[in-house]
């Protein structure tokens, strides 16, 4: 318990874990308030059997009582505001850290990582935290706190009452232990449930169209429901196993209670305990347990606690990119790949490659699937760092680069287009966030886009839905490159920028394509023969290896990989029905 506690502290950002400590300051003080009403009680008590009662000790009793209620008010409000602020505060925080500490991640952590995981670990394990365990971890400490100082007041008025609170305490200690290591198998099926439920909702509504075209609705809904179910059983299965010892705890804190009550009259009795002492400790052994069965219930979700912050520790605790290099500009786009290796884990997708491509010129990249064209250009945009070799822009290591320095450098535009659920105007103006809407016009018309913007309900303000769902794959692939020539950075990277163009609109797109590489460094990655015929170099990739590399006319004279792609391309378009 203890160690849970610490590590949830230890986890927070040093001003919400001040606040915190501030709330449980306040804590002590609520403690006391409720505290204080016992020697007032006992005031009265010895001035009624001395026969010694005046007003008084009737008013100081009074105030003593009201003004600790008034103080226990005005505490707990301010104590409750303390734990909302930094409750929330910090499940915001964290979420945020979880995104930039996701920003400068290698590309590669995503190919391990489901998209279920990190969803359920930024919703799920956050939410959690701000609500969930910010509860737990705060009524657990007050009630250890609030029973720590009754328990002295007891010790103070008799040590062997106070000897008998301990004894309780120690008992419903063993069994809070027992139901947390009964509950902490449970707690990790139950986080572990949490990300494959996410996982399969997902994955029921991105693949809802393949689905419904196979006819596999019911499976994949079948699916979708036992997930559902599992969490179902295992919230019931927590809540039955906490329930199995809650009783015992609540029992114990009672016959405790009962033990001081019965001892209480004993030493009365024998004439070891005056009367005043006997009956005040009878009233404190029905209150003195209060805060520490509070705890016990809450006590139960300790675990879960526990793993929310281990998981959200495990993401914050990967090691990133080194991002902190310096804020060059280069005075050149001169690109230059010197023996780099990569590998994806234990599969090597790069091996050995050296190219260079000068400053304002164009380079394709053509080959099998999977050969790692892609890799190798997402490699010069250090998506990834190398295992091996060096990746340099303007002769420099882009390790040696900050990463936002970098990144000024890079336009892309891939295959599969991402659109956030905004309007298209800011889809647009993403390439660049001030841009004025002169500016976003001016870009949708080289892309040649504006004209299906403006055929739309409400034109470039008109909400486009998560991914661009509303529109079709060759309209999301040319706002895509709208927001590329919005950018205008000095080096292009096109990852078959054109798979997704209508034919009619073909032509168009190539000219704004052109109009957008114009004086810059290209890459491209692309299929047809169109694309990459007017590159200055062609490079041939073939199991992470340049296989060849030259012109269109150069390679064609080569008997190899390019001229038997170009053959069967050729053989494909003549083709007639």
């Amino acid at each position: 318990m203890i160690a849970t506690l610490k590590k949830f502290f230890a986890f927070c950002s040093p001003k919400h874990r001040l606040m915190f400590y501030e709330s449980l300051l306040l804590g002590v003080l609520i403690a006391a308030c409720e505290v204080i009403k016992y020697p007032a009680v006992s005031l009265v008590l010895h001035g009624f059997l001395g026969h010694s009662l005046t007003g008084g000790t009737v008013r100081i009793c009074f105030l003593l009582l009201f003004g600790g209620i008034l103080a226990e008010a005005a505490l707990r409000a301010k104590q409750a505001m303390l734990q909302c602020r930094a409750g929330y505060g910090e499940c915001a925080n964290k979420r945020i850290e979880i995104a930039e500490k996701l920003r400068f991640l290698p590309m590669g952590f995503f190919n391990r990582k489901s998209l279920g995981d990190i969803s359920s670990v930024t919703t799920n394990t956050m939410e959690l935290l701000g609500d969930v365990a910010t509860r737990v971890v705060m009524q657990t400490t007050q009630g250890l706190l609030n029973t720590a100082l009754i328990v002295l007041m007891l010790v103070i008025f008799d040590w062997r009452i106070g000897l008998i609170a301990l004894v309780g305490i120690l008992l419903f200690a063993m069994i809070n232990a027992r139901m947390q290591h009964n509950n902490e198998a449970l707690s990790g099926q139950k986080i572990a449930n949490d990300t494959r439920l996410i996982e399969n909702v997902l994955e029921y509504i991105q693949g809802i169209s393949e689905v419904k075209s196979y006819g596999l609705s019911g499976e994949s809904e079948q699916k979708l429901k036992e997930s559902i179910a599992e969490s179902a059983r295992l919230m019931t299965d927590l809540e039955f196993a906490s329930n199995r010892y809650m009783p015992l705890q609540n029992g114990v804190l009672k016959l405790t209670g009962l033990g001081i009550l019965l001892a209480s009259l004993r030493f009365y009795l024998d004439g070891s305990m005056d009367l005043v002492t006997a009956v005040l400790m009878m009233i404190m052994a029905f209150h003195a347990f209060a805060g520490l069965s509070s705890m016990g219930a809450y006590s139960a979700l300790l675990r879960m606690v526990d793993l929310c912050v281990t998981r959200g520790q495990e993401i914050l605790s990967l090691p990133s990119m080194e991002i902190d290099g310096e804020a060059y500009t280069p005075k050149t786009h001169d690109i230059a790949l010197e023996e780099i290796d990569f590998a994806y884990e234990s599969r090597k997708v790069i091996d050995g490659v050296s190219l260079r491509i000068p400053s304002g010129t164009s380079a394709a990249f053509v080959g099998p699937s999977g050969s790692g064209k892609t890799t190798l250009c997402r490699l010069i945009a250090r998506f990834w760092d190398v295992q091996s070799g060096t990746v340099r822009l303007d002769q420099k290591d882009v390790r040696d680069y900050s990463i936002d320095a970098l990144m000024e450098n890079f336009s892309f535009v891939f295959q599969s287009v991402y659109l956030f659920h905004d309007t298209v105007a800011n889809n647009i103006r993403f390439g660049k966030p001030d841009a004025s809407m002169e500016e976003v016009i001016a870009a949708a018309k080289q892309a040649c886009c504006h004209d299906f913007i403006t055929a739309l309900p409400e034109g470039y303000d008109t909400v486009i839905g998560e991914n661009g769902a509303s529109l079709s794959g060759g309209e999301r692939q040319r706002i895509s490159i709208a927001r590329a020539i919005m950018k205008d950075a000095p080096v292009i990277i096109l990852d078959e920028a054109t798979a997704n163009v209508d034919p009619e609109n073909e032509k168009e797109l190539m000219e704004a394509i052109a109009a957008l590489t114009k004086e810059k460094t290209v890459l491209m990655i692309a299929h047809r023969l169109k694309t990459v015929r007017a590159a200055k170099q062609i490079f041939v990739v073939e199991r992470g290896r340049i296989a060849q590399r030259g012109t269109h006319e150069e390679l064609l004279r080569e008997d190899g990989i390019y001229r038997r792609f170009v053959e069967a391309r050729n053989k494909a378009l003549s083709w007639k029905v």
